[in-house]
């Protein structure tokens, strides 16, 4: 039963220096859309579905991300271009420019929470400028109960004020927008903005240095579900490369898509309390799951509909990065509360525009931890101006950009759990088959689907455990049959029609692997360096 919890209780924001502000407490989403609708920052589609546009960011600034270096954070935060440090004080006198520009207007306030495991409970209060982006925090963190509310603490606070731009000169920043964190006085300071991923992802970075600084306990980017057997699956994979659709599976409950805890007593729980999904290209036959939760409560950003409310996912003319917020329940197949047990199978989603990585293979330990910490994919032409042939792209452990400690302390960590809890590892290219961008194609969703429940179900590694066929550039055990999958398939090169320019293609993509993990060298030990590309 989903708890819709509402309250007349009011708050005064005084104490964060926002004076005289109108506060709207814990709106339901139905009177945050309402809102929302009147204020015309919002329309209905067919559905019901809320949609909104965010402005002139539709996707996050990683630039724009800085974490206030101070006594917590200067000997612990791996920074350089991803960790921007920014000063205490230059902090605090944008804070107090942010909560003056707040002070005297009509102000949206949410207590949620992080984490789904209480053992690792985070309170969050959420102050937006914006009713939909308070609508936003409802769908994407876990909601308390009235009982939860009562004596209500917030530990983290975040500060949402999209429409304050910063003075770069005076405040400090790059330009007028901006995201920083500030770990001693546990703020999330947002302006300039109205993306709503930089909430999500502000409360992920913090925890992405809570959890193990502080609790042991390893923090992922990556969906999970959970089998009828009460095995868990975990899917790490950067944007496009199919976390979300790949985990919402109906043989399997959905943990969650995007952002988990593996503890020390070896259990997996969700950040969220809700799903924030791509919807380029979306259609009911590929994806019914998130098709169907995009109903009333939902929000979709960036898309375009016609003069009846119906949307047209495959228009990208205002972004490529078209995205819906829903609350978890609105999958009909979830795990309440969202905490899986023994992880028995991880996969390294990649989407490989050069199509020269086997569609499943299986990893070592040592090659798991390379395969990690590289958190490889590739941008295909025109997603970014100038690309017009494939470019590798990687992101330390699927997922760089919130990642505040060096990369080796998240794949050392996740080494451990892995060998501790005997898991198997494979690495799946969602990406193209039969030739790189522009002359192969996608893989199909299907046969996706077919190579990954056979893994999980045994029948992979007991038609292939003896007969592994080992790649000659990146050394991954490649399967040579596989249920309900052409075995033609299987084999990357065979799909090609053309060795001379597969093997070509994947000595060029294993030299971007090399070249990319120089910098990480003289952290890593010997089990992983053997787990680099064969030549």
């Amino acid at each position: 039963m989903v708890n819709h919890t509402h309250t007349t209780k009011t708050i005064s924001l005084d104490t964060y220096g926002i004076k005289n502000a109108q506060v709207r407490y814990q709106l339901s989403p139905d009177e945050l859309q309402e809102f929302t609708i009147s204020k015309g920052q919002g329309q209905e589609t067919s559905s019901g579905t809320l949609a909104v546009r965010t402005g002139e960011f539709t996707g996050r600034s990683p630039q724009d991300r800085f974490i206030v270096k101070d006594d917590i954070t200067k000997d612990r935060i791996w920074w350089g271009n991803i960790n921007i440090p920014f000063e205490p004080d230059a902090f605090d006198k944008l804070y107090n420019k942010v909560t003056d520009y707040l002070s005297g207007k009509e102000v949206f306030v949410r207590d949620s929470y992080a984490c789904a495991d209480e053992d690792y409970k985070l309170n969050i209060r959420v102050v937006n400028e914006y009713p939909w982006s308070n609508m936003f925090a409802y769908n994407m963190f876990l909601r308390p109960t009235e009982d939860e509310l009562k004596d209500f603490s917030p530990e983290w606070t975040v500060i949402n004020a999209p429409g304050f731009m910063a003075d770069a000169e005076v405040d400090g920043t790059r330009q007028h927008n901006f995201a920083i964190l500030n770990f001693s006085k546990k703020i999330a300071l947002i302006g300039g903005t109205g993306y709503t991923g930089e909430i999500k992802k502000g409360i992920f970075s913090a925890l992405n240095f809570i959890l193990p600084v502080y609790k042991n306990t390893l923090p992922m980017h990556c969906s999970a579900n959970v089998g009828k057997d009460g095995d868990t699956a975990i899917f790490f994979g950067l944007s496009g490369t199919g976390k979300t659709t790949l985990s919402t599976d109906p043989d399997r409950s959905l943990i969650g898509d995007d952002e988990h805890g593996w503890t020390n007593e070896n259990t997996v729980f969700n950040f969220e309390g809700g799903c924030y999904a791509k919807v380029i290209n979306l259609s009911r036959e590929q994806e019914p799951e998130i098709y169907d939760a995009i109903k009333k409560g939902a929000i979709l950003e960036n898309i375009v509909m016609n003069d009846d409310g119906e949307v047209d996912f495959a228009n990208t003319s205002i972004t490529q990065n078209t995205r819906v917020s829903y609350p978890i329940h609105h999958i009909d197949n979830i795990r309440v509360p969202s905490i899986g047990k023994n992880p028995k199978n991880i996969f390294f989603l990649t989407a490989d525009a050069f199509g020269v990585l086997p569609p499943i293979s299986k990893l070592t330990p040592g090659q798991a931890a390379y395969h990690f910490i590289s958190g490889y994919t590739a941008k295909v032409a025109g997603t970014e101006a100038g690309i017009d042939e494939p470019l590798p792209s990687f992101s330390a452990c699927f997922g760089a950009p919130f990642m505040p400690l060096h990369p080796t302390k998240y794949a050392e960590m996740l080494s451990k759990k892995m060998q501790e809890a005997g898991v198997n590892v494979w690495l799946v290219n969602t990406g193209w088959t039969g030739g790189p961008y522009g002359v192969g194609s996608r893989m199909k969703l299907k046969y996706t689907r077919a190579m990954i429940s056979a893994a999980m179900n045994g029948s992979l590694e007991a038609a292939n455990k003896d007969n592994y066929h080992i790649h000659s550039v990146f050394g991954v055990k490649q399967p040579r049959t596989c249920p309900n999958v052409p075995t033609e398939v299987l084999s990357p090169r065979s799909t090609w029609n053309n060795d001379e320019g597969y093997y070509k293609t994947a000595a060029k993509l294993s030299q971007s692997f090399r070249d990319n993990f120089k910098q990480f060298e003289e952290f890593a030990n010997a089990e992983i360096m053997a787990g680099a590309p064969l030549k």
